[in-house]
């Protein structure tokens, strides 16, 4: 078979699918050279990459244009709507490839990364989705959360239990998946406004059981910098989280027929609990702060851990930050009994 050479797209031969990445753009010209190079400089070189430029102010269109005319592989394209949601629309609409991918304008892929996950996801099959290990960089000292992050992140992906703690965090890494058209179309891809976006989208695939396929390399560079929307933007902030993990608990594996505990009286444990009473849903609260312990708290009395009844099946809400606690609720009976289902939220 004839391979595709520099600036060529082989978007027909069902051996060597095409692959369409999807990235917004907004204001990222200190960066975006630096991104569209690891690009280019791929390992596997049957790609289409669709920028969208969501109305920035600098000169990153006029970059994108320029790779555009000596790279024909690329596209540049101006969003019609505003914000990273509508300007993923307008580029799964462009996308010719029936594998999908995304790309973070600030960030960098490592040379391997599409010659990987393109050859997981094509023996993983339809139904599933591939992922890899990140690493984040910075120019400025990096955060310990963020490194923290990756780590917990990249050992899920080692060995393809992602989905075994979403509610924790966002456990599918936003600019570094690859999946088949159909199945991201399937999953109705950007069609929610609902952020975080990535996010959201995650428990969509989670939703309709798609597989993770195990990956123990390094892929994509996570660039942290202070203008980066998860910085700055109220949408990335912890309450849309929340909110989010609630939504999505409610929908797909809350059982009524189980009982329903709330473990944690804290700010968020106090939101989730809030949360449940508007939606007429009855649980029982308990934490370990003996301070809290028989206080009234929205009508409800907080309970002690250790007089649960543990009779009956259960599904238990974590809501609790600090680690010593959490240590402590890892082998309480009530989490560890084979009735018991436990969603960690923290």
């Amino acid at each position: 078979m004839i391979m595709p050479i520099k600036g060529q797209i082989d978007d027909k031969a069902e051996s060597n699918p095409l692959i369409s990445i999807l990235m917004p753009v907004k204001n990222a010209e200190i960066f975006l050279n630096e991104c569209i190079d690891s690009i280019i400089n791929q390992a596997e070189g049957n790609w289409e990459l669709i920028a969208i430029n969501d109305h920035s102010s600098d000169s990153s269109f006029e970059i994108l244009t320029s790779y555009s005319r000596s790279d024909s592989r690329i596209k540049a394209i101006q969003n019609k709507g505003n914000g990273i949601i509508r300007a993923l629309r307008t580029a799964l609409k462009c996308a010719r490839g029936s594998l999908i991918t995304r790309m973070d304008a600030d960030d960098i892929m490592t040379m391997s990364k599409l010659k990987i996950l393109k050859k997981n996801i094509l023996q993983a099959g339809e139904g599933s989705i591939a992922v890899g290990g990140v690493r984040y960089f910075s120019n400025d000292e990096l955060g310990e959360g963020y490194k923290k992050y990756a780590l917990w992140l990249n050992g899920l992906t080692s060995k393809g239990d992602n989905f075994k703690e979403i509610y924790k965090e966002c456990v599918i890494p936003s600019p570094c998946w690859m999946l088949h058209k159909s199945d991201l179309v399937n999953c109705e891809a950007f069609d929610s406004d609902i952020y975080p976006e990535d996010y959201d989208l995650c428990f969509r695939f989670y939703k309709n059981k798609l597989r993770v396929t195990p990956c123990v390399d390094i892929l994509h560079l996570w660039r942290d910098h202070q203008e980066r929307s998860s910085r700055n933007l109220p949408e990335y902030s912890d309450n849309f989280f929340l909110v989010l993990k609630l939504k999505y608990f409610v929908t797909i594996d809350y059982d009524v027929k189980k009982r329903l505990i709330i473990w944690g009286a804290g700010k968020k444990g106090k939101k989730v609990a809030a949360s449940l009473q508007e939606k007429g849903i009855a649980f029982t609260w308990v934490c370990n702060n003996s301070k809290k312990i028989g206080r009234d708290i929205y009508g409800i009395t907080l309970e002690n851990p250790k007089n649960l009844n543990l009779k009956s099946q259960c599904q238990v809400l974590i809501v609790v930050a600090n680690q010593k606690d959490k240590k402590m609720i890892s082998v309480h009976p009530a989490i560890m009994t084979k009735d018991s289902e436990v969603f960690h939220f923290c």
